[in-house]
């Protein structure tokens, strides 16, 4: 082997090194802040860290709502209603929902397959309508608005814990498997109850609000203890969408959910 080659060998083996070395820490930080977590009730999380500046930027001021209470003291209905909601599954599964992922990348794949096709049909009628508004107006043509798919999760409540805390909102391969890394250390470190206890201390409820004591007193006035199967079912039909169920929380879509997530909480095996 030439010098040269064997030079530049013995660089790429040293980089690949570092980034082993570098993937390895990084896990073991996770490992460690979770592991620290059967003790200690996290403070904040990445997501609402994110919020908290992107709400100031926005306001100049910053109306945040949030109060941690321990797991005895939040309502039975609502970690029923929360879990018949969101992970059914939830007292049972490791942390993924297999099937259920593979039918959200599904309908993904689909909803972003007819979105592509509604966009090029824009851009072509944009095409043959630019030369007659452009002499009409004597102005530059304007790209014409994109559509966007409508992406659903099949994410776990572990698998939405996992993300809150410690990733960002960026969609890719990465960052997903990097999901699955902190789920399973989730599941394996901390148990089913510790972990929604922390979730249902996190998780956002409105532009703010963030936690079950915050979102029961901002939406009914009582604490999370106090609520009523009723009040549960409605807040937890809030959470895939909280900024837009916010602005209508009593609206016929709420209610009527509601009154679904209701009849499974029987159901409900309780962590």
């Amino acid at each position: 082997m030439k010098p040269a080659a064997a030079t530049a060998l013995g660089h790429l083996g040293r980089w690949l090194a570092l980034v082993v070395v570098a993937g390895v820490s990084l896990q073991l930080w996770f490992v460690a802040r979770i592991a620290l977590m059967r003790l200690v009730d996290p403070q904040s999380t990445t997501f609402q860290r994110s919020e908290a500046v992107r709400i100031l930027v926005d306001k100049r001021h910053l109306p945040w709502s949030q109060q941690w209470v321990p797991y005895a003291r939040i309502a039975p209905p609502l970690k029923r209603a929360v879990i018949a909601s969101e992970d059914a599954g939830f007292a049972e599964h490791s942390g993924v929902e297999w099937d259920a992922l593979e039918k959200a990348w599904e309908r993904n794949q689909r909803a972003e397959e007819r979105v592509a096709r509604i966009n090029a049909e824009m851009e072509r009628r944009a095409a043959r309508q630019a030369p007659r508004r452009a002499a009409a107006a004597a102005l530059p043509p304007r790209p014409p608005a994109r559509a966007e798919p409508r992406i659903v999760g099949g994410s776990t409540i572990t698998q939405q814990l996992a993300k809150n805390l410690f990733l960002g909102s960026e969609r890719n391969w990465a960052r997903k498997g990097q999901e699955l890394a902190i789920t399973f250390m989730l599941e394996h470190l901390l148990g089913k109850q510790r972990i929604l206890e922390i979730y249902l201390n996190n998780v956002e409820w409105g532009e703010g609000v963030f936690g079950a004591e915050a979102a029961a007193r901002h939406y009914f006035h009582v604490g999370a203890g106090q609520l009523s199967p009723y009040a549960a079912a409605r807040l937890a039909v809030m959470l895939p969408a909280p900024k837009r169920f916010e602005k209508r929380p009593n609206s016929a879509y709420v209610a009527g959910r509601a009154g679904t997530v209701m009849a499974r909480m029987g159901a409900v095996d309780m962590p």
